[in-house]
């Protein structure tokens, strides 16, 4: 006992517990547990589960620990991804580039322009490119909220073919009211758009193309949602993390170079 015991607790510390515990020593375990006989399988698993009536913190522990398992190899994999693509990711002649062009700091940013989060972050953005001369940041609109933010993410793709992306892209992510074709030409006309050019542009070839390549590039890292920052090739951020966060992320990519 005083055996299978210790082996208990090298397969809790070994996060293998949860696997174990989950197929009751089936196949799936057997990587933790191929040393022992079926019946020392069957006792360890009896000695799971009188565990978990005791404690059942490790299970949640056990599925914690799996599930910050599987976000760290899905981070590796989509950063692995994204350095395969360098191009695409960062140089493509379809991107936003704010900052300086030709910064050794990059940050991209996949965002929705109706995405409450992307808004709330929007001044952030603004004040850490003031505050970093070194900064590329290179933002890539996918709409992925329905309709109105497809006409948004054109709108405001189609700004940027008359040289007023960033204006226009304030005008229209700080505006609440009911969305809609209305609202953007209302929000085009307020910072000196030809109107009329915008509406026919949301639906060029230029906007489509660029729109539909942002999709293809969220698809290929299995993103979940926006915002979503890639910090430099070292560190991708999902969520709307605070100024600091962000200026701790620029900080800690310095070191890099």
């Amino acid at each position: 006992m005083q055996k299978l015991l210790s082996s208990f607790y090298r397969l809790t510390a070994s996060g293998a517990l949860a696997t174990l515990f989950a197929f009751g020593g089936l196949p799936a375990a057997h990587a933790a547990a191929d040393s022992f006989t079926p019946a020392q399988r069957a006792e360890i698993v009896a000695i799971v589960r009188d565990a978990l009536k005791t404690d059942p913190s490790i299970l949640t522990d056990a599925v914690a620990a799996m599930q910050t398992k599987a976000s760290e190899q899905k981070a590796s994999s989509a950063l692995d991804v994204i350095r395969r693509n360098k191009t695409q990711f960062g140089n493509s002649t379809s991107d936003i580039v704010l900052g300086n062009p030709h910064g050794t700091l990059s940050i991209v940013e996949f965002y929705d322009p109706r995405c409450p989060y992307c808004r709330k972050v929007l001044s952030d953005l603004d004040a850490l490119v003031a505050a970093e001369p070194d900064l590329k940041l290179v933002e890539k609109i996918i709409p992925v909220l329905g309709p109105n933010s497809v006409l948004d993410s054109q709108a405001i793709l189609a700004a940027g073919l008359q040289n007023a992306y960033k204006p226009f892209q304030h005008a229209l992510m700080t505006d609440t009211s009911a969305p809609g074709l209305e609202r953007i030409r209302h929000a085009a006309g307020q910072v000196g758009l030809d109107v009329e050019r915008l509406v026919k542009d949301m639906k060029s070839t230029a906007v489509t193309t660029a729109l539909a390549q942002n999709m293809a590039l969220a698809r290929s890292i299995d993103l979940d949602g926006t915002p979503t920052f890639i910090i430099g090739e070292q560190q991708i951020i999902p969520g709307a993390v605070s100024l600091e966060d962000l200026k701790a992320a620029v900080e800690k990519l310095k070191q890099k170079h």
